[in-house]
C-alpha cells in the first residue's frame, strides 16, 4: 500500500467480528454489526500545537485499537477496505496480558 496519512490521521483495517455467539448460534452477515476493533496500518507524523511544535502520535503500526462505531471515513485502497480517522477517534490500544506474563 502506497498511502501515507497526514497530520494526526491513522489508517485502520477492521478486524472481522466472530461469526458465532458464545452459545454457538451463527450470526448472518446482514445481522452482524461492523466491528469496532482494528489494526493500525499506517500513521501520520502527528499534529501541531499553537506554537507549531510537532506532537507525536501515541499509536504505532501493528497496534490493535478500539474505536467508535461511527468513527473515521471508509475508503478502498488497493482492494482493501480501510478506515482513515483522527487519533482522537481511537479510544484505546488493546494489549495482550498473557504475552507480557510469558516475557517476564
Amino acid at each position: 500500500m502506497n498511502f501515507r496519512p497526514l497530520h494526526d490521521r491513522v489508517v485502520v483495517k477492521r478486524i472481522d467480528a466472530d461469526e458465532k455467539t458464545a452459545g454457538g448460534i451463527i450470526i448472518p452477515d446482514t445481522a452482524r454489526e461492523k466491528p469496532s476493533q482494528g489494526e493500525v496500518v499506517a500513521v501520520g507524523p502527528g499534529g501541531r500545537d499553537e506554537a507549531g511544535k510537532l506532537i507525536p502520535i501515541d499509536v504505532e503500526v501493528g497496534d490493535r485499537v478500539l474505536f467508535g462505531k461511527w468513527s473515521g471515513t471508509e475508503v478502498k485502497i488497493d482492494g482493501h477496505e480501510l478506515l482513515i480517522m483522527k487519533e482522537s477517534d481511537i479510544m484505546g490500544v488493546l494489549t495482550d496480558v498473557s504475552s507480557k506474563k510469558k516475557a517476564a
